[in-house]
């Protein structure tokens, strides 16, 4: 229970100290005066929250800092909670506890980043936080009536809220974050995840139909293939048959135009040809040293650079030589014989030592001078043979890329390319310049062709007669449709087999997509079942709760109903589908809501904040706000409110009784009640005055 409450500078009170004991008090006055500032000022010194805007708004206006002190009772035990903060929003806290008359500091200020905080220090010794004890001790303006009239649904809601179900909407969130940042990751690797699925196994099925409509298109159009080259066949034998025939009916010499063109596109086809190999040639007989020196020159090129390492090893080594000649050349400055006796232990010595001998030192730096040159020179002409030999190899690998490149492994298959071409040559040579009769003859020798043009010319020559222009024409015309019907068989053809082949790598595509969707849609199908199983207000795991907790707020608020003088012997919470019920009974008879009268209203309502408030812990304290409790009562249910209130404080709850604290601007309801502690409060511009009644 709350003990006494002391604020200073608080919201509109400016020194106010209310010592409070067991049962009920009421705090009266008008709007304003300041009756609210106690909610908070209660909530702030235990938890450092409260309803107002921001910390500073709790400052009285013109002070620089406020604090609140409260008392409380819990397990026998009395504690004292104090809190202030200054006009800069700097908060101080301090937690202690009553010990035979000695204050023992539990916490001491809100320093959660050295792990001391007072709030966390309370909650562990209430049970209870900030929200817990909004719903278990404070009942705000019209929230006790409404609690037997709140629509089911709305219960459910408070009742999630009571048990701490609706955070369950934050684990849900954060799993549903995991499974978006997860569908995310895949669908950036893929272009798709679990969801697309089906999308992705209709298109596997439409592939499929594709390659099954496909294959009868495939074996028709290769029969209709087949067919119109047997028609082609035979229209093509009877148009060559007539042809001449029609060439010898017009013009005899159109046909020998017709011969001449023929032989010249020959001679040009193989120009060409023998121009193409000759290429090919002059391309690959160089090719062949340079291919085979691929290894040597690798192998030269590595020497190369071994010399040039060992160039570069000995010119270091010259200049350490050179440096420390250096120094010794310094040294030898110093060490010069005065009078035959040397000059560090006055010895007489005919010489000194070649190596303190600055003439010596010069002859042996000049010898290092010129060996370093001559490295460096050789060195330089290593690196020349380097890149002259890189250059070389470069051109050996070019050399085998361009014979590779003309399908040319031996030098057997160039040396008959080359008589090749000098067939040819000899064959075109052998064409006559076709002017006359004979030259005509002679040149039907250049191939098999020439030789049936030539033959045809002849036996047209003789059996021109009876030959019909007209159906010569439609003949033709036929051989020409069908070579277009043909031409277009084989595109489709060709068609319908690439459409066969694309089908059927995007459906090994899709087969592999599916695959790995499938491992992914088992993971988030798990994830599934946590969050429906867990995480979800109406699984397994949240209905438990609740029916753990409506059972034990049933059995609580009966337990207090026995208390009372009513019909209402139990009371019984259930949840169906979405909603939760409230059933009443007078021993074993159900009873409707709406029956009872505005005081059996009142003490059920009653009764099940008492439950849902021992359900949160709120028995640490064993206090009960009610904020303008009458708010849309009638004068018949006000009434039963005191009535039902002062039963209550008559009684017992585990040997303790309840401490209710009522405000309201309703005073006169308490006229004639056995409430005694009534507190006015009273605006005044020194602060809300606060009179005992």
């Amino acid at each position: 229970m709350i003990n006494s409450i002391e604020l200073s500078n608080f919201i509109a009170h400016s020194e106010t100290k209310i010592d409070l004991e067991d049962g009920v008090t009421v705090f009266v006055g008008q709007n304003g005066a300041g009756k609210s500032s106690i909610i908070d000022a209660i909530t702030f010194a235990l938890f450092g929250e409260h309803t107002r805007k921001s910390n500073k708004s709790l400052i009285r206006r013109g002070a620089s800092q406020t604090y609140v002190k409260v008392k409380f009772t819990s397990k026998n035990k009395t504690y004292e909670a104090t809190r202030k903060i200054d006009s800069k929003g700097t908060m101080s806290a301090q937690f202690v506890e009553m010990q035979n008359g000695q204050e023992i500091v539990r916490s001491s200020g809100e320093r959660k980043q050295f792990g001391e905080s007072t709030t966390q220090e309370i909650e562990s010794t209430l049970g209870l936080d900030f929200q817990k004890l909004r719903i278990a001790s404070i009942v705000q303006q019209g929230e006790l009536g409404s609690i037997i009239k709140a629509k089911p649904k709305e219960f459910k809601e408070l009742i999630n809220a009571i048990i701490g179900i609706d955070k369950l909407d934050l684990a849900s969130e954060n799993l549903k974050v995991v499974q978006r940042s997860f569908r995310e990751s895949i669908y950036k690797k893929h272009g798709y995840d679990d969801t697309h699925i089906p999308l992705l196994q209709k298109e596997q099925e439409r592939k499929q139909a594709e390659i099954t409509s496909a294959e009868p298109q495939k074996n028709e159009l290769g029969i209709k293939k087949e067919e119109k080259i047997k028609d082609l066949e035979v229209l093509q034998k009877r148009y060559n048959e007539n042809a001449t025939k029609e060439m010898t009916l017009r013009q005899i010499e159109e046909r020998k135009a017709e011969f001449v063109k023929y032989v010249k596109d020959a001679i040009i086809s193989i120009q060409k040809d023998i121009t193409e190999k000759e290429r090919k040639i002059r391309d690959c007989q160089s090719c062949f040293d340079l291919a085979t020196k691929k290894e040597e020159l690798e192998s030269s090129l590595k020497n190369i650079r071994i010399s040039i390492e060992d160039s570069q090893k000995q010119i270091s080594e010259l200049q350490t030589k050179k440096a420390i000649l250096l120094e010794h050349a310094e040294l030898a400055k110093k060490l010069q014989l005065q009078d035959g006796k040397c000059p560090v232990c006055d010895s007489h010595v005919e010489s000194l030592k070649p190596v303190f001998q600055v003439d010596h030192i010069k002859e042996e730096q000049e010898k290092i001078k010129l060996q370093i040159i001559e490295l460096e020179q050789k060195r330089s002409q290593f690196a020349q043979t380097e890149r002259e030999t890189q250059e070389m190899s470069r051109k050996s690998s070019a050399a085998k890329a361009t014979l590779e490149a003309h399908s040319i492994q031996r030098l057997e298959q160039l040396q008959a390319l080359v008589q090749e071409v000098q067939s040819q040559k000899d064959q075109i040579q052998k064409i006559p310049i076709i002017t006359t009769t004979s030259g005509l003859m002679q040149a039907s020798e250049l191939d098999s062709h020439t030789k049936t043009l030539y033959e045809k010319i002849e036996i047209l020559q003789k059996e021109i007669s009876g030959f019909d222009p007209l159906e010569f024409s439609k003949l033709k015309t036929n051989l020409e449709m069908t070579k277009m019907q043909l031409s277009k068989i084989d595109q489709d053809y060709g068609a319908i087999i690439q459409k066969i082949s694309t089908a059927t790598q995007q459906i090994k595509q899709i087969n592999m997509t599916l695959d790995e969707l499938g491992r992914v849609r088992d993971y988030v199908a798990k994830l599934d079942e946590i969050q429906d199983n867990i995480y979800n207000r109406d699984g397994p795991v949240a209905t438990s709760l609740r029916s753990w907790a409506l059972s034990t707020i049933s059995a609580k608020a009966s337990e207090y109903l026995e208390m009372l003088n009513t019909k209402i012997h139990r009371i019984t919470l259930a949840e169906k589908t979405r909603e939760i019920s409230i059933t009443c009974y007078s021993k074993n008879t159900m009873i409707d809501i709406d029956s009872l009268s505005g005081g059996e209203q009142m003490s059920v309502a009653l009764a099940l904040r008492l439950g849902m408030a021992s359900l949160l812990g709120s028995s640490n304290l064993n206090f009960v706000i009610l904020d303008e409790p009458t708010t849309h009562l009638d004068s018949e249910r006000r009434k039963s409110l005191v009535r039902v209130l002062s039963q209550l404080t008559d009684m017992s709850n585990d040997s303790r009784p309840i401490q209710f604290l009522i405000i309201t601007h309703d005073a006169e309801i308490f006229e004639d009640s056995s409430v005694e502690k009534i507190y006015q409060f009273e605006p005044d511009q020194d602060g809300t005055r606060v009179i005992p009644l």
